[in-house]
């Protein structure tokens, strides 16, 4: 058992058994954390050596890999991610928007907070906030993941450039402000294109909603006689700075719009298999280089599942039909989870893998468990057997914030416990309409009405 308060030091040196690195886990490695950054990665021998005057912390028996990157999140949603479930796509109509607008300044902490919980215990270390809806400040969802611990591409909805929201968070070390237009329709052309050259001008990045919905696909073409996306690129709106979520309803000439661009998609397998009209073919556009992460829209937030989830939605989706049985061989989505996520969400090179000078967020995994026992290909393994109840520890910012699923510093199980309450009151007084019952109620409507069951 490792002790927690050797981990929590200003200046650790770590010797895990096994060490993910950009080519694959390697043993007998170790890394130097301190000041926020891995200070040194490298052969154990040579990392002891050079760091004399530091205790080596043994983690034998445990992988030490990067967090894992969130490229699409609502984190004021979480009080209401049950209540979609079996809806029908365009649920922010129905569900998202009536919630978020029922929400208070403590409601949309408390819901924001409970959501980077959630994510840090499934193993994320940043999450990309797509933009509240709630009437709230945007500063106080950041206010949530900073105090939960957790590192956040900082969305904020706007109706025009936001010169002050991007330059509000200079001063700290998790927020990372991005600018945010839901989907193309809610704003007008030259607002778009404002928005997009601001945020690529200041280095951010530009949140938006695309080609999700058979319906905003067929309006686009009906408003513009283009594509969502196609009409983003017509306008001067599509580039490098560019998010885009979801992107699932591509023609060939987007796919090549993404590629020629350099813009960014976030691929949301579980949403897709959720509320979703069609899966984004993610292991095409990671061949042709299209640029993307991976990513929960709120559904839940543990990144074990997430990429189990990417690769089972492409073989389902395109792999059974050509006789593809690989599907991207396992390390395609962890490093679209990890490395190449961080790149998408604007944070390529600063977090997201293990090197020198990258900022120390990353994962104690335990290794000792019946499902990875006995190993014999570890990467493919995390993608498919790996559990999040095996994350003993995560690091954010080179400090501890997790320890065996609860966080360091604050009450997790009394956060719990209010936003539960909280939520019941909300809910109560959102306007949401839904069209799905709850399964014991489905259950007995389809029991009655095949059998004649009550």
């Amino acid at each position: 058992m490792v002790n927690r308060e050797l981990l929590d030091a200003a200046e650790v040196l770590l010797l895990p058994e096994f060490l993910l690195l950009p080519d694959g886990p390697v043993r007998d490695h170790a890394v130097v954390v301190a000041d926020g950054v891995f200070r040194a990665v490298g052969p154990a021998a040579e990392v002891v050596a050079a760091h004399r005057e530091l205790d080596p912390v043994r983690l034998d028996g445990r992988l030490l890999m990067p967090g894992f990157v969130d490229a699409h999140h609502h984190l004021t949603q979480s009080f209401g991610k049950s209540l979609a479930f079996g809806e029908p796509s365009e649920i922010f109509r129905r569900i998202w928007v009536p919630l978020e607008g029922a929400l208070t300044e403590e409601n949309a902490y408390v819901a924001a907070k409970l959501a980077a919980l959630e994510a840090l215990r499934g193993g994320f270390t940043t999450v990309s906030e797509a933009g509240t809806r709630a009437p709230v400040d945007v500063g106080v969802v950041a206010a949530a993941t900073q105090d939960a611990g957790i590192r956040c591409v900082l969305g904020r909805v706007c109706d025009g450039p936001d010169e002050e929201h991007l330059a509000r968070w200079a001063d700290s070390p998790l927020v990372h402000p991005s600018l945010a237009i839901p989907i193309p329709e809610a704003a007008p052309d030259g607002v778009l294109r404002d928005v997009s050259r601001l945020c690529a001008e200041a280095g951010a990045v530009f949140q938006i909603h695309v080609n999700e919905h058979l319906a905003s696909v067929e309006r686009s073409l009906e408003a513009h006689g283009r594509r969502p996306l196609e009409h983003l690129h017509e306008i001067g709106a599509l580039g490098p700075q560019v998010l885009a979520a979801h992107a699932t309803l591509l023609t060939p000439t987007e796919v090549r719009l993404l590629a020629d661009t350099g813009a960014a998609i976030s691929y949301n397998p579980v949403a897709s298999g959720w509320k979703g009209n069609a899966v984004a073919p993610a292991e095409l556009l990671s061949v042709l280089g299209v640029r993307f992460g991976l990513g929960t829209d709120g559904t839940r937030g543990d990144a074990f599942r997430l990429v189990d989830a990417a690769e089972l939605a492409q073989r389902l989706g395109f792999g059974l039909s050509s006789g593809d049985s690989s599907c991207g061989g396992g390390w395609t989505w962890l490093e679209h989870a990890t490395a190449l996520g961080a790149d998408a969400v604007g944070l390529g090179g600063f977090t997201g893998e293990i090197a020198v000078g990258r900022a120390a967020d990353f994962l104690v995994v335990d290794l000792q468990v019946p499902e990875l026992c006995p190993s014999w290909d570890l990467s493919w393994e995390l993608v498919r057997l790996a559990n999040r109840d095996q994350i003993a520890a995560v690091f954010v910012g080179g400090r501890l914030r997790l320890w065996r699923g609860w966080p360091i510093g604050w009450d997790g199980p009394e956060l719990v416990a209010q936003a539960a309450k909280m939520a019941r009151e909300v809910v109560e007084r959102a306007p949401l309409r839904r069209i799905h019952p709850v399964s014991v109620e489905h259950r007995s409507r389809v029991s009655t009405g095949i059998g004649g069951r009550a």
